[in-house]
């Protein structure tokens, strides 16, 4: 995207941008990059040569945009695209590229008309609707009438039918059919219809992307309406606005205001200028990202648009905001989220004139008081630092500060500005450093505040020339004349600041490329090949600016400006302790190079241990058991009624045998009666430890199989969350020593996710799935894994992704612990900070009464007036909190305008009644109405997760099993949050983050989406229809086309899982449906089994395993909702299982089961050819007896043999056909894999099919129908199984010649 790195100098403020009046620099932030370790956005900047450069978060270096040919006066960025002004004073956009391409939908309506001659026929009546229209039927659309509205669009494909209705297929051609225009279409032709339609649709895409893209205007495409010499973007959050909306204005040479219509995520360029009526001749305009809009006039007054809202973004009204001093007009205005800036031009007179013997201007920068979403005016002027020629802010209202010395100035965050005032400049007085001279860190801020201003004269002058802003002549002579200013730093006291003490906290800091040249160092000038220095020089001590090294800046923009505070930058300088000789050693030293010595340390560590206690191996060990006690005073959640918190004691007492093995034990006391009474849990029956989602409590609960199935925990609560941690660490610690847990999780584990976004992993058993004795999913230990998610998906490969409630995605780094889980219960190192935004609802409701209409005065029966979603509980913007303390709010409240059903234009959704459907119009029947309110809060926590940027995710999906080696590729699918099908490229067991992502067309957003063992590929759509895409392979990761698959009979799907061959799917009422008649031949299937209801979410593993959270699950003492529920006696002949076993619950939210690939070990049975005989002899009776029920009905019979030589144990099993002759064998080397994939391998040309014979054994054995279905007689295949009865050679011999038999590697393909 860009190439290449110059030097710069830097200065910030939590987020401003300063401009110097000798104009050193300062930039803005848009566009995210691709970095796996966190994402990153853009610092943009121009220089006085109109050149753009880039300054990445991660990075350290500027990078000049490709895009040569122009050159730009102003630009301004937000975080997906940017928009400049050139110097032929035309606009242009620089849309970022990603792999989710821009693509736009254009559809238009084919209708027709029944007559009794001809059928259906193109001819109308004078009263319908036109022929092709759009789909209210009052717009003439014909097919060659659309066109692309610029050069910077392209066709995607040519016209074609939509052959979709409601999430249901039609049939061929499309038509949809009606009683008459316009009514309600069906797919079904019936007597009465009279009318049809069908819809055409056509794609387009936007092309320009990573380049300078010339907005055009319809009327007179060569020119703009007005010559531009100001632009800024923003409104990207205002409240309640469609996601990736932009608010684009711009400034006229002449002094208009012109606003960009329709700037959104799919339409990039917008469509048109609309003119906006202002007070006065505009010269500059700020635009932040919510609803804050500021303009400056010609007079040096300030102009604030109000009323800008989702359905008004050009707002309402002008109010005025005059300057901070009646001779002091703004030159400048900057705004960010609920902040405000300003740089005032003034007259600064000498008593013995300098520069010019009237005196000269000056820049003082000030800051607004009061400013919010309510009062965008603000209250009051509060003066900053001074002799500043512009400021920018950033999204969250962090910004860059440039003094007039070009010295560097960074605060984390700037907030309660109304109780801070800081003004004052830097003291040039002070001489530069010359080289050797000692400098104390302590004075590092003063000195690079002071000493850039005072190079010689000369070079001062010229600096000043090149600095002249071509916009503004009058801020380039104030800039020149301002290069020899000398101020005194100074605080002084405003009327309006009660508290001049609380100020800013300014950290110096200077980015420089790596050095040519001698620096200055902290303490000395001295040679260095640091990146950065702490050293800040003035433009006299290095080599001048000129057109190809050192730019002088002319414009930044901080619009799109994102910086973490809990990422550090890499822009700042090494720590002030450390010599120039250890940065350059630090800086040498590569990760490769440290990982060696640690692991040299510790060898080394390890064999002194050794050799220390070696020395007393002959002594007594003097304490064989020891006992360690902690106590404390909680809360406990009594079990008897009236149920309530009561204090208790608690007491963790953990004693070590002299083996070395620990177990604990709880004992909580409590009085009842006033009699002293206590329970007791051993920590080895704990089956997890889990926080409770509680508003007024730290509180969490304790399970064991017992309190499981009664669904009535142990529920203990502390006074401070704190304490709460301290609990719930040393209780986990204390679980896993007592099971022999430790370390990451292994690759089979079993992941899961609570309401509250905690993660928990149990480790399965080999009995959890089958063998003689099912293991009861209440005994499995959960243990939890810092961070917070929404949902989680693994593999058996180790590959783990996961989705936070603001749609983040995240990637598992192998480590463990996390959260408020320290010290040696968590990894070292893959610990990584995470955040999670998500949204609290609340709804107002109203009933319709015939004096007032719809008021807030509702009946006796009706539900609270403000509710939660059921109105069964009441929910105020006052009383509701954060789900947890935790959390914390980060927006105020507003109107949600996107729950089902659609809402009007000020959010209400009507119903005839509570509770009933809801839907966005009033008609004569809605008596009651209803609006939801949300809030964002915010969650900061840590865990083993690293994001992966920059797409948002909605749901994703990895492929469940795969025998293939470590660097092969892993297929990954996922869904955007716009509903775009992703294919991830790249991923493999050494990398799981993959590379890229591949874009999958779809004609419609999707919400579900899963990969099956051999690559079939099944999503759901937003409509809740189905669909199966063809062709996916390793070599055509993305498939070739989408089948639609006909939904559940007046059902909307959700969610569908794939397993090793079963496709299971979720609809939106609970139901769990299974598809019938899935062969290789016919992978769509035939129809849906309904197999259960009361579900939630639903996992299938890859060996066809079903888990679910089940909605509701009644136990001995309560009810529990969010349950983990696992779906026993699930076999080749009985794919849906028989029953269900329930585990831990509730409060559960997603499960998957798609890493655990652990299978229970199939019955010794002695081996039937050597060792019995008669069992042998009995097998052959059987064989008979089948034979001759064979066309009754088509079994298949599976036995399973141990088979053990001096060499090897190998797992033999056997499956026979009894319709067409036929017993094909599986042997599997113990540690290998079994031969039932060659996937891998090439397939030979295939011959007619025996359908009679394979079809059988294809059905009932879902895990060899890819193989047998698609080899059933070939020669190779045939001579590798050979006639019934046949004996097979000798396993190692078959082993030899494999190459027969497909080429398998661990085991062998025989016919007993």
């Amino acid at each position: 995207m860009f190439g290449t790195h110059t030097n710069f100098r830097l200065t910030f403020t939590s987020f401003h941008s300063i401009i110097p009046c000798d104009v050193l620099l300062y930039s803005t932030i848009g566009g995210y990059k691709e970095d796996m370790a966190m994402p990153s956005s853009l610092l943009w900047a121009v220089d006085i040569f109109g050149r753009v450069y880039t300054l990445s978060t991660v990075g350290q270096y500027w990078e000049l945009c490709k895009d040569t040919q122009l050159e730009f006066k102003r630009v301004s960025a937000v975080k997906q695209c940017c928009w400049g002004i050139a110097c032929d004073y035309q606009v242009y956009t620089y849309v970022f590229s990603g792999d989710v391409p821009i693509r736009y939908q254009e559809e238009t309506y084919e209708n027709q008309r029944w007559n009794p001659i001809g059928g259906f026929c193109e001819k109308l009546l004078p009263s319908d609707r036109w022929q092709w229209s759009d789909v209210s039927g009052l717009k003439h659309q014909q097919l060659d009438s659309f066109t692309l509205p610029s050069p910077h669009w392209e066709w995607e494909s040519d016209w074609y039918v939509d052959e979709n209705i409601g999430g249901e297929p039609t049939e061929k051609g499309g038509w949809t059919y009606a009683i008459d225009f316009p009514s309600t279409y069906t797919k079904d032709k019936r007597w009465n219809s009279c009318v049809r339609r069908r819809r055409w649709i056509r794609y387009r895409r936007y092309k320009s992307r990573d380049v300078w893209a010339k907005i055009v205007s319809h009327d007179e495409p060569n020119q703009l309406p007005d010559p531009f010499n100001d632009i800024s973007v923003g409104g990207s959050e205002i409240t309640d606005e469609p996601l990736g909306r932009l608010s684009v204005w711009a400034v006229s040479l002449q002094g208009r205001l012109w606003y960009r219509e329709n700037v959104c995520h799919h339409n990039p360029e917008g469509s048109t200028w609309s003119l906006v009526a202002t007070p006065g001749e505009v010269v500059q305009i700020s635009c932040g990202p919510y609803d804050l809009l500021w303009a400056t006039l010609w007079e040096g007054q300030a102009i604030v648009r109000e009323g800008i809202d989702r359905n008004n973004p050009q707002g309402i009204s002008w109010s005025t905001v005059e300057s901070p001093s009646s001779e002091n007009g703004i030159m400048h205005v900057s705004v960010g989220v609920d902040v405000v800036w300003c740089v005032t031009k003034d007259r600064k007179e000498f008593s013995k004139p300098k520069s010019d013997r009237f005196g000269r201007w000056t820049h003082k920068v000030w800051f607004r008081r009061g400013v919010n979403s309510h009062n965008p005016c603000g209250t009051s002027w509060i003066e900053m630092v001074g002799e500043m020629m512009m400021v920018t802010v950033g999204l969250n209202n962090q910004g860059n500060v440039t003094s007039k010395g070009a010295g560097c100035f960074f605060t984390d965050d700037i907030q309660n500005q109304t109780s801070a005032v800081i003004q004052g400049d830097a003291d040039p007085s002070s001489d530069t450093e010359l080289p050797g001279m000692p400098t104390s860190p302590a004075s590092t801020a003063l000195l690079g505040a002071a000493a850039a201003g005072n190079g010689p004269a000369s070079q001062a002058e010229t600096s000043a020339q090149l600095t002249v802003d071509p916009l503004h002549s009058e801020q380039g002579e104030a800039t020149a004349a301002s290069a020899s200013e000398k101020d005194n730093l100074e605080i002084n006291k405003s009327p309006g600041n009660p508290n001049p003490s609380a100020e800013l906290q300014w950290i110096n800091i200077d980015l420089k490329e790596a050095q040519k040249h001698p620096v200055l160092s902290v303490s000395s000038f001295a040679d260095t090949s640091s990146l950065s220095s702490l050293g800040v020089f003035s433009v006299g001590a290095e080599d001048q600016y000129g057109p190809d090294e050192h730019p002088l800046w002319a414009w930044v923009s901080g619009g799109g400006c994102l910086v973490d505070l809990h990422s550090p930058l890499k822009w700042f300088t090494a720590p002030s302790g450390l010599s120039s000789s250890v940065q350059s050693l630090s800086l040498s030293i590569t990760p490769a190079q440290t990982a060696a010595w640690r692991k040299q340390i510790f060898q080394q560590l390890s064999e002194r241990t050794k050799r220390e206690l070696e020395n007393f191996r002959h002594y007594e060990q003097a304490i064989e058991q020891s006992v360690w006690v902690k106590t404390g005073a909680l809360q406990w959640w009594r079990n008897w009624k009236p149920h309530k918190w009561m204090d208790v004691r608690v007491a963790l007492e953990q004693f070590t045998g002299s083996d070395g093995m620990r177990d604990s034990i709880l004992f909580i006391y409590y009085m009842y009666h006033e009699e002293k009474k206590y329970i007791h849990v051993f920590l080895n029956e704990v089956t997890i430890i889990v926080e409770v989602l509680n508003e007024a409590k730290h509180s969490f609960a304790l399970y064991t199989p017992e309190r499981t199935k009664q669904r009535w925990p142990i529920r203990l609560a502390a006074t401070t969350e704190q304490e709460m941690h301290d609990w719930l660490s040393l209780l986990n610690m204390s679980c896993c020593e007592s099971r022999r847990i430790q370390g990451p999780p292994s690759h089979h584990a079993i992941w899961s996710v609570t309401c509250k976004g905690d993660i928990f992993v149990s480790e399965p058993s080999p009995e959890l799935e089958a063998g003689p004795q099912l293991m009861p999913c209440d005994q499995m230990f959960w243990r939890q894994v810092g961070g917070h998610l929404r949902l989680i998906e693994s593999n058996s490969r180790g590959v783990v992704w996961g989705i936070g409630y603001d749609h983040t995605a995240w990637l598992y780094t192998g480590g463990y612990g996390g959260g408020f889980i320290q010290g040696l219960a968590s990894s070292a190192d893959n610990i990584y900070t995470q955040s999670d935004v998500k949204c609290v609802y609340i709804y107002e409701n109203q009933r319709w009464n015939p004096v007032t209409g719809y008021s807030s005065r509702g009946l006796p029966t009706d539900r609270y007036m403000w509710s939660d979603a059921s109105g069964l509980q009441e929910c105020t913007k006052t009383n509701t909190k954060p789900p947890s303390p935790q959390w914390s709010w980060v927006s105020d409240w507003y109107i949600d305008f996107s729950p089902a059903g659609g809402t009007d234009r000020e959010g209400w959704q009507y119903a005839a009644d509570f509770p009933a459907s809801y839907h966005g119009h009033k008609t004569m029947k809605d008596f009651v109405r209803r609006r939801r309110w949300a809030r964002k809060c915010k969650i900061v926590t840590n865990g083993p997760w690293l994001e992966v940027p920059p797409v948002t995710l909605w749901d994703i999906s990895i492929i469940p099993s795969s025998d293939a080696d470590d660097e092969e590729a892993v297929a990954l699918w996922a869904v955007s949050d716009k509903g775009d099908v992703l294919c991830r490229l790249g991923v493999t067991q050494q990398n799981p983050a993959g590379t890229s992502w591949l874009h999958v067309g779809t004609d419609q957003p999707f919400i579900s989406i899963s990969i099956g063992a051999f690559y079939q590929v099944w999503a759901i759509a937003r409509d809740g229809s189905a669909f199966y895409r063809g062709s996916v392979s390793p070599s055509k990761p993305a498939g070739d086309c989408w089948y639609h698959i006909p939904s559940p009979q007046k059902q909307k799907l959700k969610q569908v899982s794939v397993g090793r061959t079963s496709v299971f799917v979720l609809d939106k009422n609970g139901n769990l449906w299974y598809r019938q008649g899935i062969t290789p031949s016919y992978p769509q299937g035939s129809t849906w089994d309904h197999v259960s209801n009361n579900i939630r979410k639903m996992s299938v593993g890859p060996l066809d395993q079903v888990w679910v959270i089940a909605d509701k699950v009644q136990g001995s003492h309560s009810l529990s909702c969010g349950t983990v529920c696992h779906r026993t006696g699930v076999q080749p002949m009985e794919p849906k299982g028989l029953s269900w076993d329930y585990g831990i619950g509730g409060g559960w939210e997603h499960i998957t089961v798609r890493g655990n690939a652990t299978e229970a070990s199939r019955g010794a049975v002695p081996d039937t050819t050597e060792e019995n005989p008669a069992a042998s002899k009995e097998g052959e009776d059987e064989e008979n007896k089948g034979k001759s029920e064979h066309s009754k009905t088509p079994l298949m019979t599976a036995t399973a043999v141990t088979r053990k030589s001096n060499l090897r144990e190998s797992q033999l099993s056997c499956w026979e056909s009894q319709e067409g002759g036929m017993r094909v064998c599986t042997e599997q080397i113990v540690g290998g894999s079994e031969v039932t994939d060659w996937s891998g391998q090439e397939k030979p040309e295939r011959e007619q099919p025996n359908t009679n014979a394979f079809n059988t054994l294809c059905s009932h054995l879902p895990g060899l129908a890819p193989i047998f279905c698609d080899l059933p007689l070939h020669p190779r295949l045939r001579r590798c199984l050979g006639p019934k009865g046949q004996r097979g050679r000798d396993p190692g011999e078959a082993r030899n010649s494999s190459k027969d038999c497909g080429g398998n590697r661990e085991g062998t393909l025989r016919v007993l």
